[in-house]
């Protein structure tokens, strides 16, 4: 690996000239230096560099779960952002549990300029120490309780579950299932508060048998519509609050050979590449999720730079949207039960 001593020997310069080259003062020999770098090879260290600057250049991202399609999307957003900027993501995956979540910002806020985070629940305290740490701290998705005082990307979650609600309650559904995230976020709490609220302004009452609460992953929506069709009778709608336990409901609605939308209309938050491909194709709660990363990212840069002052923290707010396929219809009724035919014997 060439060093800046071989640098300053090619150059005929001592390793502090060369360092202060690096640095962007004005020496003597540059046209050496640069001579003898472009020669060599040599590319200073970001770690070197860094402890120049004391910057690391490098912006932390944490989500709960880094196979979901809506992360990978927010995260596209973000990088789009950074091409542009001296800065490259380190993304980590919390797991949707605070005890890593707590691990992981322990070890970030050590080694980046700024972080971006969904946080595992809205109970969390590490980001608090981070905010203490004077590293600035945005949050997208999902928000803390009492989180106004940091920059935050959120989505309208109970406008979106009002807004399924209303699209079910139209095709005439009265028998209708919430599969809702965990209650300690703000996507699972906003959306089962959406919904149900407005099934209840409209006098329907969702049973506790009707109202599950899943951890946003497929199988949890797969064991929850399990649940559901064991029931004497099941809905005819399902709400699923997020886009893999969708998939797991859809995924068990097959299995169990449901007519889809005609014995159980499914209606999912958050849409999906195969969305308008699946069978049927899904009915969906969207919202512009490459653009939430984007403006976190933004919102973060602001943060660090230095010409910027502190300011009040910014909450913006996306709104979501109805998007209306073939997965939703006015309730079809289930077939009778079947009666066994008693014969007398004889």
């Amino acid at each position: 690996m060439v060093t800046i001593h071989d640098v300053a020997a090619r150059a005929g310069v001592s390793p502090a000239t060369v360092s202060r080259f690096l640095r962007g003062q004005r020496v003597r020999s540059y046209e050496a230096i640069q001579a003898a770098i472009d020669e060599l090879g040599y590319w200073p260290s970001a770690a070197a560099q860094s402890l120049k600057s004391g910057r690391t250049n490098t912006i932390g991202v944490v989500v709960p779960d880094i196979t979901n399609p809506y992360f990978a999307a927010v995260v596209k957003g973000m990088e789009s952002v950074t091409r542009t900027e001296p800065y490259r993501i380190l993304l980590a995956n919390s797991d949707e549990s605070s005890e890593q979540e707590d691990d992981v910002l322990a070890d970030l806020v050590r080694r980046v300029d700024g972080i971006i985070l969904a946080p595992a629940t809205e109970q969390d305290q590490t980001p608090l120490h981070v905010r203490d740490a004077d590293v600035p701290l945005v949050f997208v998705d999902r928000d803390l309780a009492g989180g106004e005082r940091f920059d935050a990307v959120l989505v309208d979650n109970d406008g979106g579950g009002r807004q399924a609600a209303e699209h079910l309650l139209a095709l005439g559904h009265t028998k209708v299932a919430a599969i809702s995230g965990t209650l300690d976020t703000t996507p699972g709490r906003l959306r089962r508060e959406g919904f149900v609220g407005t099934l209840a302004k409209a006098g329907i009452e969702v049973p506790p048998e009707y109202d599950l609460v899943g951890d946003f992953k497929e199988h949890s929506g797969y064991q929850l519509t399990l649940s559901l069709l064991s029931l004497p009778e099941p809905p005819t709608a399902i709400f699923a609050a997020n886009n893999l336990m969708t998939l797991g409901v859809l995924k068990a609605l097959h299995d169990m050979r449901i007519d889809i939308p005609g014995q159980i209309s499914l209606i999912g938050f958050d849409d999906l590449d195969t969305g308008p491909l699946l069978k049927p194709p899904l009915t969906v709660i969207d919202r512009p999720m490459v653009e939430q990363g984007v403006l976190a990212m933004r919102l973060l840069l602001r943060r660090l730079d230095p010409d910027e002052t502190g300011g009040s923290a910014s909450r913006v707010v996306l709104d979501t949207k109805l998007i209306e396929r073939a997965s939703t219809a006015p309730p079809g009724g289930w077939p009778a039960p079947s009666r066994t035919r008693k014969t007398r014997s004889r």
